[in-house]
């Protein structure tokens, strides 16, 4: 079976290096991967959509720039002394908002997974998460998505931390993604809880065995830990154990928005250093 990945870039360096991760993440395995370059003509995206026409100057020369710049970018792949006979490369090249142009190359070409960097160009230092980072993670829920940091290490995780609060009762094929990195890499999953108080109640200790049900045939193991607030907590633990990603099922709510919409969550640093995997709560 062929694997079938987009890889989002804008020729940034973060977008090279979440290439560089996902081909290495992949290595044993055959890959289809989509190099999707989306281009607009200035930097504001509601103006550059209303006023671009194909064939004006303006649509031809980000374009032309949009071509060439995947063009480098396969080269570089492809002609390297370490290109992979098992991965084959596409490029593609859309006039469209970033979000949009994600969604429609993920059902076209029955993508299974996104692997993007953290941010673009402009790398500003006072978010974790790019807004277009941001963005696909909280509206391209039809796959999972892979965000890799700029200083992440390019090597196969050997610990996923996967922060639970057992409160929900999840779903097999919502953890197909993370089952199948942790197995590919031969990683241990750790199921961290944030403890709120002593004890489970009844509920949670029926979730944590259907996790336990999920999770059977990979390296996993449950670990406590006490702490008042829960992304600081996650941060700690990674930076404690030196682990090497971290998974979550981002949970759409009616009312409340999801977790990402929370600002602190945005401005959380463990993502600075580890890849983050974003999968969905398949219910919404």
């Amino acid at each position: 079976m062929r694997h079938q990945i987009l890889l989002p870039t804008d020729f940034s360096k973060s977008s090279i290096k979440a290439i560089n991760y996902a081909r290495e993440l992949y290595k044993n395995d055959y890959c289809d991967f989509y190099l999707l370059n989306v281009f607009s003509g200035t930097s504001n995206i509601l103006e550059s959509l209303m006023n671009m026409e194909p064939g004006s100057e303006l649509f031809e020369s980000a374009k032309l720039n949009s071509e060439n710049g995947l063009a480098k970018v396969f080269d570089m792949i492809t002609m390297s002394d370490h290109h992979n006979p098992k991965h084959n490369f596409e490029v593609i090249s859309k006039y469209n908002h970033v979000v949009e142009a994600i969604k429609n190359v993920v059902a076209q070409k029955d993508i299974e997974i996104v692997i993007m960097g953290t941010k673009g160009k402009t790398n500003a230092s006072n978010s974790a998460f790019g807004s277009v980072a941001v963005d696909v993670m909280e509206k391209v829920r039809n796959c999972p998505i892979l965000v890799v940091p700029l200083n992440a290490n390019l090597e196969l995780p050997k610990e996923i931390v996967f922060p639970t609060d057992f409160k929900t009762n999840y779903k097999r094929r919502e953890l197909t993604y993370l089952i199948d990195i942790a197995n590919k890499c031969d990683a241990t999953i750790v199921v961290l809880h944030i403890l709120e108080t002593t004890e489970l109640d009844s509920s949670q200790k029926e979730n944590k065995e259907l996790l336990e049900k999920i999770l059977k045939g990979t390296r996993y193991k449950f670990h406590n830990l006490s702490h008042n607030s829960v992304m600081p907590a996650v941060n700690i633990f990674v930076e404690s154990r030196t682990s090497d990603m971290v998974a979550f099922i981002n949970k759409k709510h009616a009312f409340f928005g999801s977790i990402l919409t929370n600002p602190m969550v945005k401005k959380i640093s463990f993502h600075l250093k580890v890849p983050i995997l974003t999968m969905h709560d398949l219910r919404n």
